[in-house]
């Protein structure tokens, strides 16, 4: 599993500014183990402050110290780390504290690994998990109980896959990833042709999915391999838990997916696009760079411009014309009595 360490020495409050480039205003030898909430810190720890409904908790924190921007300095009673980006440094310290364990070297008793399995030394296979032949797996990978590797699957240095994911045959999954519990990555798309009698005849998916380096696919999501060409999952690709990504589908580095989404085969998604939970796209549709999709929008046409969009129940559109159609939402009866009022006069 996602074994995490608490920090036995300590950082500095001047090593944590230093590092994470912040303001300090507090004692610099002071020691921080830990990162907490505002309500719940003692001494030792490190909480951030950055939403206003939380202003009682910083005003009374027991923290070490508060990652927070300078506007709130002033209101915080303990130590404190500035900087204009409070959840991003916080991020880091947090990481910088509670660093991830290494992976217990070793193939447990209760796993089985084929002989024509490539497993470098330093990897672990729990209880329960199963490495098909023709499967590689690089420095410092994990594979968690009853987790399946399948054969010529290759999963690259230091990622972790927890207990049990799928990962099919051929998938390819670069460094630095991790797989939450119940992923299945590289099941067949969707892909099915009616013969003339109404019945459905399916289509071999021979594709693969193709995962690029430090990302992470939360659990229950299933990305399916392509049928042709591959499914393609770009470095740094966030995302959440109960995603659906079809086959064929392209998603660029970077871009984040809250739990939810609904991709439809062959569409392609940008590079650095935010996506909220329960967005639907279309299939064959283009997304460029730099889009963010509101909660529960239904993309059903190309995004060529980059911005913010939003559409469920009405047609998607740029976010500030739908804020002005739904707040006109309400008054929709009466200007529809009206319209009708004035039709009859006229």
């Amino acid at each position: 599993m996602q074994r995490r360490s608490h920090h036995e020495r300590g950082l500095t409050l001047s090593e944590l500014a230093r590092r994470h480039d912040c303001q300090l205003r507090g004692e610099p030898d002071a020691r921080i183990y830990r990162a907490s909430t505002l309500a719940g810190a003692d001494a030792g720890s490190v909480a951030f402050f950055l939403n206003q409904a939380y202003l009682n908790d910083l005003r009374s924190t027991g923290a070490g110290a508060v990652i927070l921007s300078e506007p709130h300095a002033a209101e915080c009673p303990v130590a404190t780390l500035i900087t204009p980006d409070p959840y991003r440094v916080f991020a880091g310290v947090a990481d910088e504290l509670h660093e991830l364990l290494p992976p217990a070297a070793g193939i447990d008793a209760d796993a089985t690994v084929s002989a024509d399995a490539s497993v470098d030394g330093t990897c672990e296979v729990a209880a329960g998990a199963r490495v098909a032949a023709g499967a590689t797996l690089a420095r410092g990978v994990y594979i968690g109980p009853n987790a399946t590797v399948g054969p010529r699957a290759q999963i690259g240095a230091d990622s972790r896959i927890l207990p049990n994911s799928a990962v099919c045959e051929g998938v390819t999954i670069g460094k630095r990833c991790l797989v939450h519990p119940g992923a299945v990555l590289g099941s067949d798309g969707f892909g099915n042709a009616p013969d003339a009698g109404g019945r459905w005849r399916k289509i071999p998916q021979l594709g693969a999915v193709r995962i690029g380096d430090d990302v992470e696919i939360g659990a229950n999501t299933t990305i399916d391999r392509g049928a042709l060409e591959d499914t393609v999952i770009g470095d740094g690709v966030r995302l959440d838990n109960l995603i659906q990504i079809g086959h064929n589908v392209v998603i660029g580095e970077h871009t984040a997916m809250a739990a939810g989404c609904l991709i439809a085969g062959s569409a392609k998604i940008g590079r650095r696009c935010r996506i909220a939970g329960n967005v639907g796209v279309a299939g064959h549709i283009d997304i460029c760079d730099d889009v963010v999709l509101l909660a529960r929008t239904v993309v059903t046409r190309p995004i060529r411009k980059p911005g913010a969009y939003a559409g469920s129940m009405t047609p998607m559109e740029e976010v500030s014309s739908w804020r002005r159609n739904a707040a006109r939402f309400k008054h929709l009866d009466a200007l529809y009595k009206r319209v009708l009022r004035l039709e009859r006069s006229a």
